[in-house]
């Protein structure tokens, strides 16, 4: 067989390599299908999440106080529950609620982390547009929709939100904040002891329970006077995160404990308030 010219031997070779391709091709599109189904594409691209062991029971609870005041739940979740979302264990991001809500020390005292995850956002801590004749540095209780107002300048106002027990809706009116108390020690009215004797220890008599992290009162308490009488009708916080936004069996207006601190550094005593 004689011998191809050397200058024709590359194209022999280009059309070879070119034949092959295309014998390859057809090979490729009729038994490699699997990228073509989507179950399989969605099965080989799920992202995976790495969601780390955690204690339970939770070991971030603090320790009892003397005597132990009973309480109904748990009050302060576990790592796993402060940090990740009960659905797709995804790490919570909202880094202005996280610095509003993290952990701190306050007066000798470590505040836990709030999960505001699993809070209604509409009750986390907000500037908002708030129409009202009150002037700035007023405070107005809304009892039916579950918020406190602190009115500000310009037609805002600073929005938290409360919880209310049956003395919450027992007053309504105008008053003043005759005065503040940081760390508060508890006493349950006479009437709540009657109906559960494990607090006479707590009674005003015995001196009424010692601030602290388990204290109903939580870490502030505002005291709202009418015409220079107590009203016996206090703002405060709660160790009971889960009680905000919600009717409570008991209490006045309870606040998120990272919340009412930051009320408590922007109202004076002598305030005003409205409750309606």
């Amino acid at each position: 067989m004689p011998l191809l010219p050397q200058s024709l031997r590359p194209m022999l070779s280009a059309v070879g390599m070119f034949a092959a391709a295309t014998s390859l091709s057809g090979c490729i599109l009729v038994t490699d299908t699997s990228r073509m189904n989507p179950d399989v594409f969605v099965q080989e691209t799920a992202p995976v999440f790495h969601v780390p062991p955690y204690a339970d029971p939770p070991t971030n609870q603090p320790p009892p106080m003397p005597g132990g005041i009973p309480q109904k739940r748990q009050l302060y979740p576990t790592y796993f529950h402060q940090t990740y979302r009960p659905t797709y264990g995804m790490p919570v991001s909202n880094p202005v609620h996280r610095t509003m809500y993290g952990a701190f020390n306050d007066e000798g005292r470590t505040l836990p982390a709030i999960p505001y995850s699993r809070i209604d956002p509409r009750f986390l801590r907000q500037e908002v547009s708030y129409q009202t004749a009150e002037a700035p540095g007023t405070i107005v209780v809304d009892t039916k929709q579950h918020y406190l107002y602190l009115v500000q300048p310009g037609g805002k106002a600073i929005r938290y939100g409360v919880g209310l027990g049956k003395e919450g809706f027992a007053w309504s009116g105008r008053g003043t904040i005759q005065w503040k108390a940081k760390w508060p020690r508890w006493t349950p009215p006479a009437d709540m002891v009657a109906r559960q004797p494990e607090l006479r220890q707590f009674a005003a008599a015995e001196g009424g329970a010692n601030p602290g992290l388990n204290n109903p009162l939580g870490a502030r308490a505002l005291y709202i006077f009418k015409d220079g009488k107590d009203t016996l009708y206090r703002v405060h916080g709660t160790p009971d995160w889960q009680s905000v936004g919600r009717a409570t069996s008991s209490g006045c207006v309870r606040m998120l404990n990272q919340d009412v601190i930051d009320l408590y550094d922007r109202v004076p005593a002598s305030a005003p308030i409205v409750v309606i």
